[in-house]
């Protein structure tokens, strides 16, 4: 049986400039990405991760000197308007690195104060019912990211890294705009249920026309 891994990753929420929230669930999507896109010298750990069949993610807080420990940790940051995001390689899930171990998971809450620009695809959309803290929220928008990446093939992954792996997280306004496209066939994360939300619980979808135009193959 394949060892559990679990990927970390680790926002910066300082207490006079927290980021805004939809910035750091696209910093988190677009982290994972990197990842996935060029894993350098953390191929095998991201082979171990990914050999398991899931695509666990933790998503844990840091400021200061919490943040400064995080950054000497080996890893990638990545900075999106106003939320840094960090990306360490998978570790197995009972062995971090304690000074990733000490960080806090819970009390992950952003807001946004400020509307976000134009989504631009990949829309990576948020089911509106489930009211998810920004920490989970951020998890799941790096799974729906993943799938995303898992059904895009070499060309259109090559034009999307043109565009620096961007994504667009938002949330439709109305349930029914959401559950219509979970029902379209795009990825759809469902969650395994570990926190917050009930097992099976659909947290995202990703939307692109690249993903659209297959679906819609006869």
């Amino acid at each position: 049986m394949n060892e559990l891994f679990v990927l970390p990753l680790v926002v910066r929420i300082e207490r006079a400039t927290p980021p805004q929230r939809t910035d750091a669930l696209e910093a988190a999507a677009m982290a994972v990405l990197s990842l996935l896109d060029d894993p350098g010298e953390w191929a095998a750990e991201l082979h171990a991760w990914q050999s398991t069949g899931k695509i666990r993610k933790v998503v844990r807080r840091a400021r200061g000197a919490e943040w400064r420990r995080a950054l000497a940790l080996p890893g990638r940051t990545i900075e999106h308007r106003t939320a840094e995001v960090r990306v360490h390689p998978p570790v197995p899930l009972d062995a971090w690195p304690r000074d990733l171990a000490r960080l806090q998971v819970s009390g992950t809450e952003l807001a946004d104060t400020a509307e976000p620009p134009p989504a631009e695809p990949p829309v990576l959309w948020e089911n509106p019912r489930l009211g998810m803290s920004a920490g989970k929220a951020m998890a799941q928008a790096g799974h729906a990211a993943q799938l995303a990446w898992w059904a895009s093939d070499a060309a259109e992954r090559d034009a999307w890294r043109e565009r620096g792996l961007a994504v667009s997280v938002r949330t439709p306004s109305a349930q029914d705009d959401f559950d219509a496209l979970a029902a379209a066939g795009l990825p759809v994360v469902r969650d395994a249920g570990f926190t917050e939300i009930e097992p099976g619980s659909c947290t995202f979808v990703a939307d692109a026309p690249w993903l659209a135009a297959r679906v819609a193959r006869p």
